[in-house]
């Protein structure tokens, strides 16, 4: 069984912040199934472990994209995006995230005003503009079940501030 390194370009990375999928598709000569790899992002941060299930399919074992761990000092030579990987550089990496946070229920929800005729218009409308505004105009809020104030925007996966009277920093 080997340790691969799998570079996830900027534009696929925010796509696979945006969207809880379980697998990730990449183009890669090399790795076999069964073969361990750890995804790093163009700006050398480790953000999940995987393994190969097939030829250029890695199933999810670990996310940690909200917390990555700086994978700058790793011991491979970036020839494409999938790069043979040291099992030392590999469990150093598996284990830097630590234990995973207990999971917690959270209320989340999409809002907006629409004017229409019918509930069945209003909805249809609504899934209208969800689809063309999508992730980067559409927030969404966010908040620990039972603890309404602690509400939170998120636009593109991050937290956003959504309140017109304050200005961004």
């Amino acid at each position: 069984m080997a340790q691969w390194a799998v570079i996830i370009p900027a534009d696929r990375w925010a796509t696979e912040r945006l969207y809880e999928r379980d697998t990730l598709t990449v183009d890669a000569a090399g790795p076999a199934a069964g073969d361990h790899a750890v995804l790093v992002t163009d700006a050398r941060q480790a953000v999940a472990l995987g393994r190969f299930s097939a030829p250029g399919e890695i199933t999810y074992i670990r996310r940690f994209f909200d917390s990555p761990v700086p994978a700058g000092d790793l011991a491979f030579e970036v020839t494409g995006p999938v790069t043979s990987l040291d099992a030392e550089s590999y469990d150093r990496l598996a284990a830097a995230p630590g234990k995973p946070a207990a999971r917690t229920s959270w209320l989340v929800s999409v809002a907006m005003p629409i004017e229409a005729a019918t509930p069945a218009e209003a909805v249809r409308q609504f899934w209208t503009y969800a689809a063309e505004l999508g992730p980067a105009e559409l927030p969404a809020f966010v908040w620990p079940s039972g603890e309404d104030l602690a509400m939170q925007a998120f636009v593109l996966g991050a937290e956003a501030n959504q309140d017109p009277e304050e200005e961004d920093d």
